[in-house]
């Protein structure tokens, strides 16, 4: 069982790991400094649910309607651009004093972001539902179980070390420069998400 649940935790932590459009979102706000543990527990919650599923076999459904993913992508792909859109306004403005002191979005706005995010995300999907479901199927009973729990742990592990640990950082980034920097390098990375999910359609 402790090989199982090893084998969950690194999947879904080798998975999760790649730098992409949820996990630059949970960076921003541990800058920022603000909603950390909220943003971290969305995420990993959000990935739980999804890890569950996948385990369960709610795979198959990917397959029975394979126009969901395309669905998806075509929102995905709205939504990164106008996001991206917002982060390069918000270089382009300059505006970073509610950054610089710790007060920035309310909870509302800064959940919705990461919801559409986290569930419009199609490699979520893929990554959870397929991948971590089909590898899941060489396990049975407890040792499947065991799995799962793994692969949960390690995106709880994943997403508060990423907002808590960016928060360590926080201090450093007292300057408009630095602030304008990231979102750009945000904007970016959105982008070319969003053009490889264009090119994948």
């Amino acid at each position: 069982m402790i090989t199982a649940a090893l084998t969950g935790f690194a999947t879904a932590f080798s998975l999760i790991l790649a730098i992409g459009a949820q996990n630059m979102m949970v960076l921003r706000q541990g800058l920022a400094r603000a909603h950390i543990f909220w943003v971290c527990l969305f995420c990993a919650t959000s990935d739980a649910i999804l890890i569950i599923a996948g385990v369960l076999g709610m795979g198959a459904l990917i397959e029975q309607f394979p126009n969901l993913i395309t669905i998806i992508k075509w929102g995905a792909i709205a939504f990164l651009v106008f996001y991206a859109g917002l982060r390069l306004w918000a270089a382009y403005n300059g505006d970073y004093e509610a950054q610089i002191t710790g007060k920035a979005q309310s909870l509302g706005a800064v959940l919705a972001a990461i919801f559409a995010v986290t569930w419009l995300n199609p490699h979520v999907y893929l990554d959870t539902l397929a991948l971590i479901g089909s590898i899941s199927l060489q396990y049975e009973g407890l040792t499947k179980t065991a799995f799962a729990i793994g692969a949960v742990t390690s995106s709880f592990v994943f997403f508060f070390g990423l907002g808590y640990g960016a928060r360590a950082f926080a201090p450093y980034f007292i300057s408009p420069r630095l602030w304008r920097i990231l979102d750009i390098s945000i904007a970016l990375v959105m982008l070319l998400i969003a053009f490889g999910l264009l090119q994948a359609l």
